[in-house]
Formats: C-alpha cells, structure tokens, sequence
C-alpha cells in the first residue's frame, strides 16, 4: 500500500512513534483512571467532612436557632436547609451516593440507612431540586432585612449567598442528603456531585502535542544518523560498479559499520586484483600467442600455391584481430582514464562530423553543448562503434541527442535489415555475432556491442536494441544526470 512508509527511515520513524504512541495511551488510561478514583475519594471526603460538621454544629444548638445558622451555611455549590419531612424518601445506588454515604457514615457514627438517606440525580433535574433550597433561603434572609443595621449587611450577604448557589454547580448532577437529628426534624443538603477535571483539557493537549513533535523530530534525526551508513554503502556500492579504482571507505564510526567497512573495502580490493590478474593473463595468451602467428606468417610466404597462401594469410588476420580485440575489451575494466567534465554534445556530434567527412550519411539533432561527467576516449568508442554499425548494416545513421530531467538520451537509428527479437539482447553477449547481417569478411568479432555495454554500464548507464516500426535498427544509450 502507497500509504504505508516506504523509506526505512520514514519506517523505522514510523514503528517508533506508533510504539511511543500507543505505549502513552495505555499508561495515560491508567494513570486517568487511578487519578479519577483517587480524586473521586478526596472530593467524597470534603463534601462529607463538611456535611458532618454542618450536622454536629446544628444539632447541638437549640431548634430556634438553627435556621439563620443553617442559611448562612448555603453559598456556592452548596445549600443547606430544615425541613419536617427528608427531602430523600430512600438511599439509591449510585456510585456517588455510595461513596458519600460510608465516608459520611463513618463521621456521623452510623446512625443507619433511615436516618441518613443520599441521592444522586442527573443534571436535567436540577432546578427542580434546587427551588425549595432557594425560596428557604429566601425567607431566611427577610427577618435579617428588617432588622435594620448589621441585620441589613447580613441580609445582603445571605442575599448574595441566594445569588451564589444559582452558580457553581457541576455538570455532573447533584447529591442530596437528608439526616435526621435527634428531635425529629430533618437537615438536607445540597451539593454537587464529586467531580474530577477531565485529564484531556487543553493545557494537556498543547503539552502532548508539543512533546510529540519533539519526540518525531529527535527520532527522525536518531534514525536517520543510524541509516545514514547504509546510504554511503549503497552509494558506493553504485560507484564500485562504475568504477573499479573508485575510492575505498572511510573506516570510521561505531563498530559495526567500521566492519562493515572494512569488508567493503576488502572486497574492492580483491575484486581489483581479480581483475587484474585476468588482464594479465590475457596480454601473457595474447604475448604467446603472437609468436606462433608471426612465424606462421613467415611460413605463410613460402607457400607456392597463390589461393592457399591468401587463405592462411586472412586467418592468420583474423586471428590477431580476434587476439587484439580481446585484450582491448579485458582491459576496459581496468582503464586508467579518469573521468572529467566533457561535452557530451560535441563529442557526439564530432563523431557524426566524421563518418560525414567519409562519404557515409550520418546526420546529428540535439543540443549544442551539454555537459557531462565521464571518460571521453570510451564514451567516443561507444558512439563511433554505434554509428559504424548503422553506417555499415544500415546504410545510414541519424544521431539524435535529448536531454531529459534526470538523463541524456543519445538514439542511433539506421535503415537497415534490422535483427530477430530473440537476438536483440544476446548480441551483447562477447563473441555473439548475428549470422544473417554480419560475417567475417565485414570485419569484427562480436565485441563490439560488448564493449559498449561495458563501457555506458560504467557511466552508470544502459544501452538497448529495438527494431524501428518501419524497418531499422535503433540503438538507444541512456546516460545519468547523476554523474555530471
């Protein structure tokens, strides 16, 4: 899937943050629900604790005083009142209610499911348990009016304490408890629920999202720093194929890439010498080789029969031709020609200029100059061996030259004979001649197209046969940005 990551880094990032992530949420649904419970209970024993005292206050007070000391009790998110019947007619079971009642059970000494009743109701009811607390307390404060004086600024006060429990009530719902005292008369209460802050506030978002960028940013660049070696090994993994006397790694960093290094460079070295050696073999068969045809030339003079003497003279040719062409290919991995800026485009075109100057018809379309990074003696071999090609199988070669985005495409296409699809990637192959369009009396011995695999495939590049639609051959090389 297009959606997954594709780059080891994007997925090594990936994997980390998606750990991280879910690793957060676990700990963090824990953590929120032992903190609800803890706060849960904290909250459950202020609202007993005060309730308690409210109830030991006004039960040791005389029945006369008891109403202005039970209005002053009301304020924000808080009511108190008296009443001759309990405002609760039964316990519920609600979390909240049981929460309260063992905590408040506790302080009041037990006095029992029918003298302490608790219930919970949902936040649509509020206002209907809330006015019976309010009109209370709203004739609490008229005898406190009229008296004039302190009675006027305790009024006032009570007045705002009216005003006070309209406000501060959570959302959660409310909790009423009735107790009865001990001359019969019922105390009730008023109050919101426990409630905790929801840990997934604001503040905490900003927090966490801040703390998640901060934590991308750090693993993208931990893995990139980690990744970063298998990148230098890819590229000079290119390089090496390219070319052979590139130069070695730097054996630095942590252990593991140090090895790695080191084997790296190792194995260039070995692949340098294997190479080596091969060539040398070759120019030492080459050596002797060279001897035996000298002297059979030599012999070759003393025949007397004229066709016989010409026939052992065109082998003996062919035969140094082959021995010179396979030392010439086998040394073209270990070329000391160093690459450099050129123009591709005037190389080419200088190649086409050539063949014109010959007699044969070769045309070039392109660019004026363009400018490249390679060896320019092989990339000269290449195209000449090209246009000979289309010049001497195909009567003619037109060269077109088109700079794309990320390549140079160089396409040779000739009018000739063209060649079976089957053999259009083998006559690449050393030695592989197509017998129906070449013998050995045009000369070659199936190295050619070889060598010029050999020599783009070094530049980083390929190069490719296909029959034309309307007859000929069209030999597309293709050459990499990369290497300007």
């Amino acid at each position: 899937m297009r959606l997954l990551p594709q780059t080891l880094v994007s997925r090594t990032t990936f994997i980390l943050l998606a750990g991280l992530l879910v690793s957060n949420l676990v700990g963090l649904l824990i953590y929120n629900q032992e903190r609800n419970l803890v706060l849960n209970n904290v909250a459950g024993q202020d609202i007993a604790e005060r309730i308690a005292a409210v109830a030991r206050t006004v039960s040791g007070l005389p029945q006369s005083e008891r109403g202005a000391v039970v209005c002053s009790q009301s304020g924000t998110g808080f009511a108190a009142m008296l009443t001759r019947q309990p405002l609760v007619q039964a316990n519920d079971n609600s979390r909240p209610s049981k929460q309260v009642f063992g905590i408040l059970a506790d302080l009041l000494n037990d006095p029992g499911p029918d003298k302490l009743r608790l219930a919970s109701t949902g936040s649509n009811e509020e206002l209907a348990i809330m006015r019976p607390f309010r009109d209370t307390l709203q004739r609490c404060t008229i005898p406190l009016e009229e008296m004039g004086g302190m009675g006027n600024m305790v009024g006032m006060a009570m007045n705002m304490d009216m005003v006070r429990l309209m406000q501060g009530w959570s959302n959660n719902g409310l909790l009423q408890v009735s107790l009865e005292l001990d001359d019969g008369e019922w105390l009730n209460f008023l109050t919101s629920t426990p409630e905790t802050n929801q840990i997934w506030n604001p503040r905490f978002v900003l927090a966490f999202v801040v703390m998640a960028v901060i934590v991308t940013l750090l693993s993208v660049w931990a893995v990139r720093r980690s990744t970063a070696p298998l990148d230098v090994f890819a590229r000079a993994s290119e390089q090496l194929g390219r070319d052979m006397n590139a130069p070695s790694l730097s054996v630095d960093g942590p252990p593991e890439v140090s090895r790695a290094a080191l084997a790296f460079n190792d194995m260039q070295k070995r692949l340098q010498k294997l190479i080596g050696d091969r060539t040398q073999m070759l120019a030492a068969i080459s050596h002797d080789l060279r001897t035996p045809v000298t002297r059979l030339y030599l012999r070759a003079e003393f025949v007397t029969d004229e066709e016989q003497r010409q026939k052992m003279l065109t082998d003996l040719a062919q035969m140094e031709g082959m021995i010179s062409a396979t030392l010439s290919f086998a040394r073209l991995d270990s070329s000391d020609e160093k690459r450099k800026s050129l123009d591709l485009a005037g190389l080419v075109q200088s190649v086409c200029d050539d063949g014109a100057e010959l007699g044969h018809q070769v045309t070039y379309k392109g660019p004026l100059r363009v400018s490249f990074l390679g060896r320019p003696l092989a990339l000269r071999r290449v195209f000449e061996n090209l246009v000979d090609n289309a010049v001497k199988y195909g009567k003619q070669a037109s060269v077109l030259l088109v700079e794309t985005e990320q390549n140079f495409v160089i396409t040779v296409m000739d009018e000739g004979p063209g060649i079976p699809d089957a053999e259009v990637e083998r006559v690449f192959d050393p030695f592989y001649r197509v017998e129906t369009s070449r013998n050995r009396e045009t000369g070659g011995v199936g190295l050619g197209l070889a060598v010029v695999r050999s020599i783009i495939r070094g530049h980083g590049g390929e190069v490719t046969l296909s029959n034309r639609k309307n007859g000929g051959l069209c030999a597309t090389v293709t050459l990499p940005k990369s290497d300007k």
